[in-house]
């Protein structure tokens, strides 16, 4: 029996496998170690996660996680499950496990578009090529971060329509200059400007949050996936809850520069779970 962990910053998806039977599933906190220590980790973990995901010692714990694009950053989290688990640890990126859960062992690009975004080419082994996604200060263009950080701006300049505004410093409890400290102030700025996202998703059919939503996948597509050669040529796939929630306006901004998406889904834990069950 195996363990698959499927970690963004904001949730992770675990999933107890027997074999190609599903044992146990539960979800928990975001394992990101660029913002949690190893300690929190294994808080999280403990607390979160069933008294059947500790039961005995697995045969292997596969840990797919935003974050984990280093052997130090790796490291936090390997060290964490292998205390709670006594079980052995393999890590891989979470930009790998979408990935594999779109495409199994065929060939294609890979976009991650959740409370971060990132993409990648992918063989149906391993990533030929990542246009780095910087994270949320540098880059998670079109992501849940992104989409919070804009609107939160557009609040603060007087951009967004007054309407909208009035509604979310209501809705969140907020003022221009609360947001500012939220925002400068708080741990795990990323989740808090995600959650902002949310508030968007309920007024997709405002034109000021329609236009917004398709700037940023606009912006999404140019500083990423345009930079890949022939990428109108491969199969594009996504992954992450802001693909789902914007789906629409996604293959429609897709379109306008030549792509065609193929998939699109909430979670990669289908599809890995069916290529660990093949192995």
């Amino acid at each position: 029996m195996i363990i698959i962990a499927d970690s963004s910053s904001t949730r992770t998806e675990w999933t107890l496998l027997d074999g190609d039977v599903i044992v146990a599933h539960s979800l928990t906190q975001g394992l990101n170690p660029f913002y949690l220590t190893r300690r929190e980790i294994s808080h999280i973990v403990r607390l979160g996660l069933p008294d059947a995901f500790f039961k005995r010692r697995w045969e292997q714990i596969h840990f797919y996680g935003a974050g984990c694009a280093t052997p130090e950053r790796n490291k936090i989290v390997e060290l964490s499950l292998t205390a709670q688990f006594r079980t052995p640890v393999t890590i891989y990126s979470d930009l790998l496990g979408t990935a594999r859960g779109l495409f199994g062992t065929e060939s294609g690009m890979a976009c991650i578009l959740g409370s971060g975004s990132n993409s990648c080419l992918y063989d149906g082994e391993k990533i030929v090529a990542n246009v780095k996604s910087g994270g949320f200060i540098l880059g998670d263009e079109g992501s849940g971060s992104a989409l919070g950080r804009q609107f939160a701006s557009d609040c603060l300049k007087g951009i967004a329509p007054k309407e909208l505004v009035d509604e979310f410093f209501e809705k969140y409890q907020l003022n221009k200059d609360s947001m500012v400290d939220a925002v400068y102030t708080f741990p795990h700025v990323n989740r808090t400007l995600a959650s902002y996202a949310r508030f968007l998703s309920d007024r997709i059919d405002h034109p000021y949050v329609n236009q917004l939503v398709h700037d940023e996948f606009s912006k999404f597509f140019r500083r990423n996936v345009l930079l890949y050669p022939g990428y109108k040529d491969v199969n594009t796939g996504f992954v992450g809850s802001v693909a789902v929630t914007f789906e629409k306006i996604l293959r429609e901004v897709g379109e306008n520069f030549g792509i065609k998406i193929s998939k699109i889904s909430a979670s990669s834990m289908d599809g890995l779970v069916r290529h660990h069950a093949t192995r």
